[in-house]
């Protein structure tokens, strides 16, 4: 509810990494890895703002920043083929007015 993030072991209840106020203090309503690529992660937060984060890119900040302007979005969740190496994956988003949306990501996010 605060914005942050943790990243937690399994085999421990304390998070290996902890990134406070992630989402400038939003609360995070939706996070998921990516089914492509295993270091890459996405939140969605209150204000409609899907942050982009690659572990090998930059484990301190997300690597990317994207408002939906349009229309308040309420969940989202990701697909894709992980058995196969084409690197598609798209982001599916959840309207307040029930409409959905497909976007696909960039290559060098999706990429195994």
């Amino acid at each position: 509810s605060d914005g942050s993030i943790r990243l937690h072991q399994m085999t421990s209840e304390y998070p290996l990494m902890q990134w406070n106020d992630s989402t400038k203090g939003q609360p995070v309503i939706a996070l998921q890895w990516a089914l492509t690529r295993p270091a890459v992660f996405f939140a969605l937060d209150a204000s409609s703002n899907i942050y982009i984060w690659d572990l090998l890119e930059n484990d301190l900040l997300p690597v990317a920043k994207q408002t939906i302007p349009s229309e308040k979005v309420v969940t989202m969740t990701l697909l894709g083929e992980p058995e196969k190496a084409n690197g598609l994956l798209g982001i599916v988003l959840a309207k307040e007015s029930g409409q959905i949306d497909i976007q696909y990501v960039k290559k060098k996010w999706a990429l195994p």
